[in-house]
């Protein structure tokens, strides 16, 4: 709606029907990458992405541009739709290559629900009824599939969030003296009489007294339901605040890192002045870098680029005059997306997708210099005949790092190179004891574990990270510390389905969280990021752990990191 009040052209179809299961709301979209623009509108609020691919030419330039987009958009769930059947006789070679050849690709998206189903739309062969053309597929049509396809679980039900849209006073939609309301649409969560909320930015916290609706109170609310609130204390809220739950609130900051589909005609360069509408608020913002641009075809990053040009998609590092109140994209997309306006023309000229606040560089005290040693990192190096560096393990509690970390700290050192596995739990006995687990305290937790890893690996060990590092952004906090250092560094997504966490669960932690005897524990009440695009990826369910560490050590000989230093070097350490 915002796109449309901005008087932007919006060349996407909607249909509309209905089944006795399901109502869909279907936006057809343009393909080609001229209107690139065209599909993240489409996209941006759907649940599902069909991808229809010719069986005939299989998985193309343009097959792959959707599929990235679709999971950039967060879209959970993707269809690919094998069209035109026909014109190969209905035969599953085909249909197979186009398969493998897309699971190829997908594997390297964040997304982890895609469907295959071979159909004829001509003839209508497995569009609504299963085909008999074709006996060997045993899947569902499309219309099956679609009416069934689990999308409820998509929704944050566990953070709260509803952005202010309106303040309804007594003679504003009430006939009650005294009547004070807060008006909005619930983005995230589940929000009750008597829960206890937070109002941010001004800190002030109340309780939920009663939900008003047109059609009279309720027990309950949740996403995407609008709603007002009144609540017990007369607090000061407005349009563009944020009512959350006191112990998990958004964050609040001026600095973001976030992915631009730019939509403009004249590029994105840096120091342009744009304005940012965000959730309810809208504010003037200013682009201090752009990070990098993304080649959708290859998922390359292009780190020289300056300039983003239309349907250019990028990384930009933007700042705003007031404060947003914002999650992760992946986190909530209501309240982690944004779009950019053209102050002049008053145009929508890009979408974007918050990835993180951008966290400055940490800074030293004027009378503190780093020490640099006689013996550069080089010279020690070439002594010692070994390079060091960090291995970073991340993954689910009970997903296997701590028993693939400390088998592979043996294979190294039996291989004569020092390797010391920092585990998660055994720090927390000792350097990050004072730390509990809110997403602050992780955040320090990962700072802190990545900094003594980095000396380790600087002074030639092998540094061995097991560490759940849940969020994203510290795990990019962390690779940023080796990269200032210019020590390798390698993230390892120890990849284990929740499910069969749940089932190894060694020490217990999953039935007590189930329970609600540890709060915020990851998975369960607190989120998991997995890496987009870890340096290693090992399947726990698939290998033993022997096989997996025979993996990792060749990824780590393939980079170099267990071959012999030089001799001789002069670099700074």
């Amino acid at each position: 709606r915002a796109e449309r009040e901005q008087g932007i052209t919006i060349d996407v179809a909607y249909r509309y029907f209905a089944t006795p299961r399901r109502r869909f709301i279907i936006a057809d979209t343009p393909g080609h990458e001229q209107y690139t623009r065209n599909m993240v509108t489409g996209a941006s609020t759907a649940d599902v992405a069909v991808i229809l691919v010719d069986v005939r030419s299989g998985v193309v330039k343009q097959t792959r541009r959707h599929a990235f987009l679709a999971s950039l958009l967060g879209i959970r769930h993707l269809v690919v739709c094998v069209n035109k059947m026909d014109l190969v006789s209905f035969r599953q070679g085909p249909f197979d290559l186009v398969e493998r050849d897309f699971r190829e690709f997908s594997a390297r998206l964040d997304t982890t629900d895609v469907t295959f189903i071979p159909i004829c739309a001509l003839e209508g062969d497995n569009v609504v009824e299963r085909s008999r053309a074709m006996p060997w597929y045993e899947g569902p049509a499309l219309l099956y599939h679609l009416e069934h396809v689990h999308v409820a679980s998509d929704r944050n039900l566990i953070d709260c969030r509803m952005p202010v849209q309106w303040v309804i006073r007594a003679g504003q939609g009430s006939s009650k003296p005294g009547y004070r309301g807060y008006a909005g649409q619930i983005a995230a969560g589940v929000l009750r009489p008597g829960d206890p909320v937070l109002v941010l930015p001004s800190g002030a916290e109340s309780r939920i007294e009663a939900i008003d609706t047109a059609d009279g109170p309720l027990a309950e609310a949740f996403a995407p339901m609008s709603v007002t609130l009144r609540l017990a204390h007369d607090v000061d809220v407005s349009r563009g605040d944020m009512i959350c739950r006191p112990h998990n609130r958004p964050t609040v900051g001026r600095e973001l890192e976030a992915v631009v589909c730019w939509m403009g005609e004249r590029p994105l360069a840096e120091r342009a002045q744009v304005l940012v509408k965000h959730t309810t608020r809208t504010v003037r913002a200013c682009v201090q870098r752009v990070r990098y641009r993304i080649d959708v075809d290859t998922l390359r990053r292009d780190e020289d680029a300056r300039l983003l040009s239309l349907n250019d998609i990028g990384r930009v590092r933007l700042l705003t005059s007031a404060p947003l109140i914002f999650d992760e994209y992946r986190r909530n997309r209501t309240t982690g997306s944004l779009i950019l306006i053209d102050e002049a023309t008053n145009q929508t000229v890009a979408a974007a997708m918050i990835i993180e606040p951008h966290i400055p560089p940490a800074t030293t005290a004027r009378d503190i210099t780093w020490h640099d040693g006689r013996l550069t990192r080089d010279a020690r190096w070439s002594m010692i005949r070994h390079r060091g560096a960090t291995i970073w393990l991340t993954g689910l509690s009970a997903a296997g790092k701590s028993t693939i970390a400390s088998a592979l700290e043996a294979r190294i050192a039996g291989m004569g190179q020092p390797a010391y596995l920092l585990d998660g739990d055994n720090l927390r006995h000792g350097l990050n004891s004072d730390l509990g687990f809110s997403a602050e305290d992780r955040a320090e937790n990962v700072r802190r574990v990545a900094e003594v890893a980095r000396l380790f690996a600087d002074a030639g060990t092998i540094a061995i990270v097991a560490l759940i590092s849940p969020f994203r952004a510290d795990r990019l906090l962390a690779r940023s510390i080796h990269e200032r250092a210019g020590v390798p560094f390698l993230e390892v997504y120890v990849n284990t389905t929740l499910g069969e966490c749940e089932r190894r669960d060694p020490k217990g932690l999953y039935a007590r969280a189930r329970r609600g005897l540890i709060p915020d524990f990851t998975g369960i009440a607190s989120p998991y990021e997995p890496p987009t695009s870890p340096d290693v990826e090992l399947l726990t369910e698939r290998c033993g752990v022997e096989q997996l560490v025979e993996q990792l050590v060749g990824e780590m000989r393939a980079r170099g990191v267990l071959e012999r230093a030089p001799r001789a070097g002069n670099g700074r350490g």
